[in-house]
């Protein structure tokens, strides 16, 4: 599995333009708010139109410009957890991650939410509604359900950025499972440097609409390539490296 962008896009006065291109691994972007990560992210999901470039998921082409290829975001395979969940209220947890389910078999649907619910451990939780459940429990939940179809990339916009500092921590870790439970590509979007130099395997680094370094954790800490990444990176607490 591996993603392969090359993106350009102008959005009210915004230019961006990236590429990059990652294996089966975690890779983060990383950046401050409005560098262009979202709208990344909205491009390769199909809910954005990029203005040239291309998209391809190992050999298959989601989007080209010069060959006027664009996949329609619900058949591109992907998994998509939003920045607020966007959990539906008025649906069980069950349903909300059945929700995720769209083209597979009833028998399926069924046996396919079984496992999730196993694998996130939301046992007893089925018939409870939103209101009711935890911080916690609603990321599962909606992790679930991006991944009822067994996605090809697993796209995730900050989806911690609203939880507590103790959940985060257990969010994290939680992150780590799921790649090695699944085995799927993840890109993860935020701007907290512990949670990028925590979880990723490769550090995509974004400044006004472009990558301006791209490494593992310890290559952008030890050679940070100009003095924005270093503004970046600069914390007070140390930084725990992804190993």
């Amino acid at each position: 599995m591996g993603l392969s962008v090359t993106l350009k896009k102008k959005v009210n006065g915004f230019k961006l333009d990236v590429a990059w291109e990652i294996g089966n691994e975690l890779a983060v972007l990383f950046g401050f708010s409005g560098a262009g990560k979202s709208i990344t992210l909205q491009m390769i999901a199909g809910l954005l139109t990029p203005d040239d470039g291309f998209i391809r998921i190992d050999n298959t082409t989601m989007f080209d410009s010069s060959k006027r290829i664009n996949v329609p975001s619900q058949k591109r395979h992907l998994g998509y957890v939003f920045q607020d969940l966007a959990l539906f209220p008025h649906m069980t947890a069950l349903n909300n991650i059945l929700y995720g389910s769209d083209g597979l078999h009833k028998s399926e649907k069924r046996e396919r939410a079984g496992e999730m619910i196993e694998a996130f451990h939301l046992e007893g939780l089925e018939e409870k509604y939103p209101a009711e459940l935890s911080g916690g429990q609603k990321q599962r939940i909606a992790f679930a359900r991006a991944l009822m179809r067994r996605p090809d990339v697993l796209l995730l916009d900050e989806p911690f950025s609203a939880l507590d500092s103790s959940l985060r921590i257990e969010m994290r870790r939680f992150l780590k499972y799921i790649k090695n439970r699944f085995d799927v590509p993840i890109v993860l979007i935020t701007h907290d440097v512990t949670e990028a130099f925590t979880v990723a395997d490769t550090l995509i680094v974004y400044s006004n609409g472009k990558v301006i370094q791209t490494g593992t954790p310890k290559d952008v800490l030890d050679n940070p390539l100009n003095s924005e990444v270093k503004m970046l990176i600069n914390t007070k607490e140390p930084l725990h490296i992804n190993p």
